[in-house]
């Protein structure tokens, strides 16, 4: 049997990306693309996502690693990205 507990559902559509942040469940606005350089190629992007409470703390726990690349809306990623986040 499986003891991994299951998340609580996020408000909104089941498929609507949420923030990253340990235990927000807030739609999310933002995307921040990092790499580990020690572990990534130097042209591969993570992303987290981020509500606009979560934004600075998540970018700034990058930054501080030298591992955020870019923030950009979601929107923006989106179309972008063709849809992916």
């Amino acid at each position: 049997m499986n003891d991994v507990p299951t998340p609580a559902a996020a408000p909104g559509p089941a498929d609507a990306p949420i923030c990253s942040a340990k235990g927000c469940r807030a739609p999310a606005v933002w995307v921040l693309a990092w790499n580990n350089p020690k572990l990534h190629t130097p042209d591969r992007r993570k992303t987290w996502l981020a509500c606009g409470e979560h934004r600075e703390s998540l970018s700034a726990f990058l930054d501080l690693r030298g591992f955020l690349k870019e923030v950009a809306a979601l929107a923006d990623w989106q179309a972008r990205e063709g849809g992916a986040a």
